[in-house]
């Protein structure tokens, strides 16, 4: 079956909304170049992209997975997802902020590996495939493909980070 154009159109509006949210990513490439300036930012900038693009890849792999051996599974999936970032946004809005301010560098590994925890980039790698894409394609192909799409949408995260500055 082919996704029909309003659902393509919605899907891309998800995909853009998504990219100016802030996450982990924004914040830290933000913090970056408030601090250390754009220059001695770039590593972190190359890791941020780096570490995106292999979590979205992980995520067409499980939703193809999942998808594939456990077709029931994908719905109640959906409410737990919901679930967690319901408890996420609770514990964000009463927690107290640090005072700590460490010198800490901008590297590549720090980008990269910071992807790995963003639980940002899991929960819109998943809810984009599931909710928009695996009704109407489910082959591993077109996860990746539209997994990489996804990628796009998110590659211009640490610029739109700099959005929030002004």
């Amino acid at each position: 079956m082919i996704m029909p154009m309003a659902v393509l159109s919605n899907f891309l509006i998800y995909c853009v909304i998504n990219a100016f949210t802030p996450g982990p990513g924004n914040i830290l490439a933000l913090n970056t170049v408030t601090n250390y300036g754009y220059k001695k930012g770039k590593p972190l900038f190359f890791g941020i992209f780096a570490g995106y693009y292999v979590v979205q890849i992980l995520c067409a792999i499980f939703v193809y997975g999942v998808s594939s051996l456990l077709p029931n599974a994908m719905e109640v999936m959906k409410y737990i997802g919901a679930a967690y970032i319901l408890w996420l946004a609770i514990h964000i809005a009463f927690s107290k902020s640090s005072t700590e301010n460490a010198e800490q560098s901008a590297s590549f590994l720090k980008g990269f590996m910071l992807q790995f925890v963003n639980v940002k980039i899991y929960m819109f790698g998943v809810t984009s495939l599931t909710g928009y894409v695996v009704g109407y394609m489910s082959s591993f192909p077109a996860l990746l493909f539209l997994s990489w799409l996804l990628q796009q949408s998110e590659r211009s995260q640490p610029v739109l980070g700099l959005a929030w500055a002004y």
